[in-house]
Parts: C-alpha cells; sequence; structure tokens
C-alpha cells in the first residue's frame, strides 16, 4: 500500500536529487532536498483539504489528479507561473522573462517579488473562503464546539462568508496595502482587484462544481426511487438492484455505483478537479515566493519544489485509500483552520515579513491537534461500546 501510493514520489525523488547534484554538485543537492522539505512542511493541510475533495471523485479521476494535476502542479505553478508574473509585471515577452530567470537572476527575483502583494490578495482571499465556507456550515461533528455552533447558527444568513472576505479584504486594503513591503508604495488598488479576482474565481469554480455535484446527488436519489418502487412490484427485482449496487462498489458500471460507490465522474469530477488545481495553487504562493530566501535559481526552485508537491499529492491518494477522513473525524477541522491560518498570514505579508518556517508550523501544530482530539474521541467511542457490551451480555446472563 505504502510503496504503491508512494512509488512514484519516491522514483521522482531519487531522479531529482540525481539530476542536482549531476548539475549543481553537493550545494545544488542540498537546496534542492531542502526546499522538497519546506514545500511538504508548508503544504501538509492541502493534502487533507485534498483528500476530503478527492474522496468524491472516481478512480479515473484520482490518477488524472496524479498525472496531469502533477504536471499543472510541478511545471505549472512552479516553473511557468513565477515566469508569466514576471512577464506580466514587467511588461515583457514570455521568451524574454525565461531568459532574464537564467540570465539576470537577482532582477528576476525583484519582479517576482514585487507582484506578491496581487498573488498574496489573491490566495489569501480564495483560501479565506474555503475556511469560512467550512465554518460557517452546520456539520456532525465540532472540534471546538464553543466557537463552531455558535458560527453555525450564524451561517444560516445567506452570503454570510462573502460578506465577511470581503470586510476582510476591504481592511487589508486600507491598512497593510498602504505601505507595503515587496514593491513599496501604496498598493491598495492591485490588492483590492487581486482579491476581488480570487473571490470571484472561488465563487465560479466552486459554485459550478457544487452544482454538477448537486445535479449527481438528485440523480442518485432518483435512482433509489425508482429501485425501491421496482422492488415493492416485485420479489426478483430486489435481487437485481442488489447485483448491480454490488457491481457498482466494485467499481463496475451500475448507475448508481458511478454515482456514489464509485465516486463522482463527468463534468462534477471535472469541475472538481478544477478546484483542487486552484487550491493547489493558492497554497503554492506561499511556497514560490519563501523559495527565494533560498535560490533565485528557478530550475532548482521548480525542481525542489515539485518533488515536494508529488509527496503532497501522494499523500493526498494515502490518506483517500486509507479512509483515514472517516476514522478521524476532526482531521479536516484543523486542515480549515491551518487553511484561515494561512489566509491571514498570506494577507499579512502584503506589508510583513513572516518567515515559511512559522507558516509550516501554525499548519502542523494544528492538524497535530485535531488528529489527537480525534484519536482521543475513539478511544471514549471505543470505551462506551466495550461498556454497552459488557452491560449487554450481563443483562443476558451470558
Amino acid at each position: 500500500m505504502l510503496l504503491r501510493t508512494f512509488g512514484w514520489s519516491f522514483a521522482v525523488t531519487a531522479a531529482g536529487l540525481a539530476l542536482a547534484g549531476v548539475l549543481w554538485g553537493w550545494q545544488g543537492l542540498a537546496i534542492v532536498g531542502i526546499l522538497s522539505i519546506l514545500e511538504i512542511s508548508v503544504s501538509f493541510d492541502n493534502a487533507v483539504i485534498n483528500a476530503g475533495i478527492l474522496r468524491k471523485m472516481n478512480a479515473f479521476w484520482q490518477k488524472i489528479f496524479l498525472t496531469v494535476g502533477i504536471l499543472i502542479a510541478v511545471f505549472g505553478m512552479r516553473l511557468v507561473f513565477p515566469v508569466v508574473i514576471v512577464a506580466v509585471t514587467a511588461k515583457i515577452g514570455p521568451i524574454e522573462a525565461v531568459n532574464l530567470a537564467i540570465n539576470d537572476k537577482a532582477q528576476y527575483e525583484h519582479l517576482v517579488t514585487g507582484a506578491h502583494p496581487a498573488i498574496a490578495a489573491f490566495g489569501g482571499m480564495f483560501l479565506l473562503m474555503i475556511f469560512l465556507d467550512f465554518i460557517f456550515e452546520e456539520r456532525e461533528h465540532k472540534w471546538l464546539g464553543w466557537l463552531e455552533r455558535p458560527l453555525a447558527k450564524m451561517g444560516k444568513l445567506d452570503m454570510l462568508s462573502v460578506i465577511v472576505a470581503l470586510v476582510v479584504l476591504l481592511v487589508t486594503a486600507m491598512t497593510v496595502a498602504t505601505d507595503v513591503a515587496h514593491g513599496g508604495g501604496d498598493k491598495s488598488a492591485t490588492v483590492l482587484l487581486s482579491g476581488v479576482a480570487g473571490l470571484l474565481t472561488y465563487l465560479v469554480v466552486g459554485g459550478v462544481s457544487g452544482y454538477f455535484e448537486d445535479k449527481l446527488e438528485e440523480a442518485e436519489e432518483a435512482q433509489e426511487a425508482e429501485n425501491e418502487d421496482a422492488g415493492n412490484g416485485s420479489a426478483a427485482k430486489p435481487a437485481v438492484a442488489a447485483r448491480e449496487d454490488g457491481a457498482g462498489a466494485n467499481g463496475e458500471t451500475s448507475k448508481r455505483g458511478s454515482v456514489s460507490g464509485v465516486g463522482l465522474a463527468g463534468k462534477a469530477a471535472f469541475f472538481l478537479f478544477l478546484y483542487l488545481e486552484v487550491i493547489d495553487a493558492s497554497f503554492s504562493f506561499d511556497g514560490v515566493i519563501g523559495a527565494f530566501a533560498i535560490t533565485n535559481d528557478i530550475f532548482e526552485m521548480a525542481l525542489g519544489l515539485g518533488i515536494g508537491a508529488m509527496y503532497i499529492r501522494s499523500l493526498t491518494v494515502f490518506l483517500v485509500r486509507k479512509g483515514t477522513l472517516d476514522d478521524y473525524v476532526y482531521l479536516e477541522h484543523g486542515a480549515h483552520y491551518a487553511i484561515g491560518a494561512l489566509a491571514v498570514i498570506l494577507l499579512a505579508t502584503i506589508k510583513y515579513e513572516i518567515n515559511e518556517v512559522i507558516t509550516g508550523l501554525v499548519g502542523i501544530v494544528l492538524i497535530a491537534a485535531s488528529f489527537w482530539s480525534s484519536m482521543r474521541k475513539n478511544r471514549k467511542e471505543g470505551k462506551a461500546g466495550e461498556d454497552s457490551a459488557a452491560k449487554s451480555e450481563v443483562a443476558s446472563g451470558v
């Protein structure tokens, strides 16, 4: 299980480190290794969030996430994205931007970090919306009940998360964006525009994927009702329905299995895939910017961060296949709190320098705390179940 899930990550790590050693020697190998660890530590909560979405998809789209998705993550966000930012910011062509990244690394770094306010506003607002929609939703399990219960009641107000996000964006533009650390000067207009773009991206991508997901759930309910009606008509048809359900659970082609037993497919899975990629992009912003503290070589950066991104994807699939989120019910809570913290940190970095180690530690601490709380809950429920079974045995005279 471990080798099957992480096999490609191990292979990519070995090949990547070997390539770094050949191209840049021991120093390059060390830099690539450090960047890989940085990416894993900063984006660990990303894996938990991704797992919560990926488990809704079927096996085909999970493979797409590990193949096409990793190409987008490594070459798109870690290599192409910084070059595009430089091209747009400096108003130069993409070829000239690549030439700048190779031959004038100091200027390239300056241009990328100069675009940080826009990047942080976009990513911060997108991640903030993920956190707000989670915290304002009524849920069966509550980790911090004293906080989550009143917030869930407040969440019954329509568009509350959008209102809160816009207020946060307005406050950010009027405070930290007036004198930024990257690029200098007043970036209020840039932050407002980029923040609104991040908010709109979340609403569009999340809304479309949610629409198709709801459609598939309606199809599932209609199929269940049809099966129940058919079952009431004869004794033979329930057996057929049971066989069809069994086929769906095994990954075959029954209609009901394709919706719930196997996972989402088609348009719903496609838009969830897009949603996952935007989330990954938002998480990668701080990693890409933070990597300049270690190196300004675009290829070392892409290789190191790419290896780390590969492990995040393998960890996501591992969590899905092991059913970890079902066994440890507070893990998603911890990951979403970490997302909220990352959103605030991203917005704060528009003006203030915040070490990436702090960002990574905040996420790790929150997820570790939620994991520990989940284990405590499981132990209590297990003990309660044993006590209940013992009382039943005594009552029955066994």
